[in-house]
């Protein structure tokens, strides 16, 4: 069963923003946008003297970035003033250029705020107190009226005057884990926000129920809420939720999302090398669950025609998925590999014929190439861009590094492995990876795969040579005619890759992609 609340993917960091080494989280934080991940959160005690003030910290993170969003995870209301809350996230969010979202909790420590001369509340008067802080927040960013009027038990605000409004309509996801706080989640906040180290996998279908359930009740469409997750795990060994290596990671993460319409996952991890590696499982996943609702491995295959029934089944007479062929011009001079040298596999066979379903397996490999094509336009488009003085280098070099190719770890196993996963899910076979599924059935296809592999690195590399010509162009040692020459040995050799991708394997796909 898939569950789909309709919101786009994003993948983000929680960050531990200890006092101790102020440089390394804003560096940490940086670097999950180099990463092209989407958010940057970190959490909020204000009791806490061995943690950096929250919105301090937030502010400086949102300075030192261009792109990536922001946000408390979770702000601890009972310290933060509902109507002071509100006007902090707004003025972030103008200053920032609509980058701010806010995670809010109750206070899950009562002692702690109240020792810090916060209010003494119960569990349960801290969920009422939430519900009036949501309203006047939301009163307060709302432009247009008189004066706020609230009479709460908790708060109350009499003729408070609204403002500032924020850059953008700001998403609140609410920390829950109890079923009341479950339930307002699902009747005011637009997300919810849970931990994977209080609340496992297992048992986010009943908790999203509830949320659901409560959505209903108050008129709302559950799909309202986006479904968030903080996340806990370690990459290398085996066994676990999120215990394996980052094929391991895209699998269960691909199927959280596609049952339980989870759609954004924040690491918890100040490790870079485990950011970076983030970055990669976002990149499995996003293909991975862009190809399961394009439908074109979901439906499950037709069940053969009975014998004498006079149906044939439906076939393709020959191959007709056509690969995508390179550029007859070249646009450099420098040629990183000898292409005479690529190994090809066995050709087609005569006179055989395929599904549709088993055509779609390399169709969709075309379709992600596309995309990476459409997407090297864009560079040529910036760089173009930057020529002409429309934008600022640096503006130029975020947008390429938040690009899917920038993503990318260029391995094929980044495809094949996402691809078997989805075969998995949905048809229940085996779990493996298609690419040692690829060597196995038919060896001749071996030094095609190491070869694939070798051009990965050169790409990596030529790619790496795009990021250092933006440099050396803010820095003043190279110029724009640098910047031209590294992109276009990427045109070169990206295009030339992936037709001799498309040109070796897209039969193969069909042929043993489905098993």
């Amino acid at each position: 069963m898939m569950a789909d609340y309709g919101h786009e993917l994003l993948f983000g960091t929680f960050l531990t923003p200890a006092v101790q080494n102020p440089e390394r989280v804003i560096a940490l934080a940086q670097l999950t946008e180099q990463a092209g991940l989407d958010l940057v959160s970190v959490q909020d005690h204000p009791y806490q003297p061995r943690l950096l003030d929250a919105w301090t910290l937030l502010s400086v993170i949102a300075a030192h970035t261009q792109s990536v969003k922001v946000s408390t995870n979770v702000a601890n209301l009972p310290l933060r003033h509902p109507v002071v809350l509100a006007r902090s996230v707004a003025t972030l969010d103008l200053i920032s250029g609509g980058r701010v979202e806010l995670g809010l909790g109750a206070g899950g420590f009562l002692e702690a705020v109240a020792a810090n001369a916060g209010p003494h509340l119960t569990p349960a008067e801290s969920v009422d107190a939430l519900e009036e802080a949501l309203a006047i927040i939301r009163e307060v960013w709302q432009p247009e009226g008189g004066g706020i009027r609230l009479a709460g038990k908790h708060y109350a605000v009499a003729g408070a005057k609204r403002g500032p409004a924020p850059a953008h309509d700001v998403e609140i996801w609410l920390g829950a884990y109890k079923p009341r706080m479950l339930a307002v989640t699902g009747r005011l906040a637009d997300g919810w926000l849970p931990s994977s180290a209080y609340v496992g996998p297992d048992q986010l279908a009943a908790m999203n129920k509830i949320i659901d359930e409560a959505a209903r009740e108050a008129g709302r469409d559950p799909a309202a809420v986006r479904r968030l997750y903080n996340l806990s795990g370690r990459f290398g060994g085996g066994g676990g939720f999120l215990q394996g290596p980052e094929e391991q990671w895209i699998e269960q993460l691909t199927e959280l999302t596609l049952a339980e319409g989870m759609s954004t996952y924040i690491l918890g991890s100040d490790d870079p090398d485990d950011i970076r590696r983030f970055a990669d499982v976002a990149a499995g996943v996003r293909e991975a669950v862009a190809s399961a609702r394009s439908g074109l491995v979901v439906e499950q295959p037709a069940a053969p025609a009975a014998v004498g029934s006079g149906v044939a089944p439906a076939v393709s007479n020959g191959f007709s998925v056509v690969p995508t062929p390179a550029p007859a011009v070249r646009r450099s001079e420098v040629q990183p590999w000898d292409e005479s040298q690529r190994p090809t596999g066995p050709a087609l066979e005569p006179g055989r014929t395929y599904s549709p379903h088993q055509l779609a397996s390399g169709q969709h490999l075309i379709d992600v190439h596309d995309h990476l094509r459409a997407e090297l336009e864009q560079v040529r488009d910036l760089v173009e861009q930057v020529a002409a003085g429309s934008i600022g280098v640096g503006q130029a070099r975020s947008h390429i590094n938040t690009m899917t190719m920038r993503q990318n770890n260029w391995t094929l196993g980044v495809y094949c492995e996402s691809y078997c996963r989805l075969v998995t899910t949905h048809h229940s076979i085996e779990d493996a990876s298609l690419f040692p599924q690829l060597r196995r059935a038919d060896p001749a296809l071996v030094p095609v795969v190491d070869r694939l592999q070798e051009e990965h690195l050169v790409i990596h590399d030529v790619l790496e040579g795009v990021d250092k010509a933006l440099v050396t162009l803010v820095d003043g040692s190279g110029d724009i005619a640098d910047l031209r020459a590294a992109v276009d040995l990427l045109d070169d050799t990206l295009l030339s890759h992936l037709s001799y991708e498309e040109r070796e394997l897209v039969e193969p796909l069909a042929r043993f992609g489905v098993m």
